[in-house]
């Protein structure tokens, strides 16, 4: 297998909890976790983190920081303040990457400095901060510009980017020509799936209309060097179902990571 780790995001065992996620990736086999920052007290805190990992000897690879709409509250309403707290717990908690969302419109003071404040935090703190790319919202058949500078990070001043495969769905973005053009800014892969729909659907890998497997093997032959996170919406199955889907999902990730590099040998 290439040397990338899989790990599964704590939002993929939706409704269950962060203890949950833990424990359906060491059970499956995954190689780490993301930890969504989010109202389960368990995911801001540090010492109950490092006790799950040590736990279940799985490790935390990223912090995914509470910048979505629904946890604008969370470690406070001030966005820098957002990020630091952040920052923090993953250093608490041994984490490399902490991903997180563009600035929204209405946050001007915030999306002026925005890069620059990326760039600095990420010098001082030694911790990679990738941007997602996000998606124009769609609202009576118009498009919404929801975000500042932009959704899509690609033109962006940013050093590392996320790149979250069910946002390429809804936004209608080439996920391959997005990863030739980043080139080493790519960092951290959010794998999910998506029809194209205007719902950010977070599917199982292979059961949309993106690349899925043609983006790992880009991954495997541009040296891709951080991690790849399953990041599925899995919030209308039962435990056993969602057990089986992360598995699924867990699978089709490594199969086509196998089978790049076994292409790349026979080269």
């Amino acid at each position: 297998m290439p040397d990338i780790p899989v790990a599964l995001s704590t939002a993929s065992v939706y409704p269950e909890n962060c203890a949950a996620a833990f424990q359906h990736a060491a059970r499956l086999g995954y190689d780490g976790v993301e930890v969504m920052v989010w109202t389960d007290p368990v995911t801001q805190e540090a010492g109950a983190l490092r006790a799950l990992s040590e736990l279940h000897g799985i490790r935390i690879v990223s912090i995914h920081a509470p910048t979505l709409l629904i946890s604008q509250r969370i470690f406070g309403v001030d966005p820098w303040g957002k990020i630091d707290r952040s920052l923090e717990l993953a250093h608490e908690v041994g984490a490399e990457t902490v991903v997180l969302h563009p600035p929204f419109r209405w946050q001007k003071e915030y999306a002026r400095d925005f890069a620059d404040g990326i760039a600095t935090r990420e010098h001082d703190s030694g911790i990679t901060l990738a941007v997602e790319n996000m998606y124009p919202w769609r609202v009576g058949g118009r498009e919404v510009e929801a975000y500042l500078p932009h959704w899509d990070p690609v033109s962006q001043a940013y050093d590392h980017v996320t790149l979250d495969l069910s946002h390429t769905a809804t936004a209608g973005s080439d996920a391959l020509a997005m990863i030739a053009a980043l080139g080493p800014r790519l960092r951290h892969l959010h794998l999910a799936d998506g029809l194209g729909s205007m719902k950010d659907e977070h599917l199982i890998p292979g059961r949309g209309s993106q690349p899925c497997a043609e983006v790992l093997d880009a991954l495997v032959h541009n040296g891709f060097d951080g991690s790849i996170v399953v990041e599925v919406s899995t919030r209308r199955l039962s435990v056993e179902q969602r057990e089986l889907a992360l598995a699924e999902a867990l699978a089709f990730c490594r199969l086509h990571l196998a089978a790049a590099l076994d292409e790349g040998a026979e080269r």
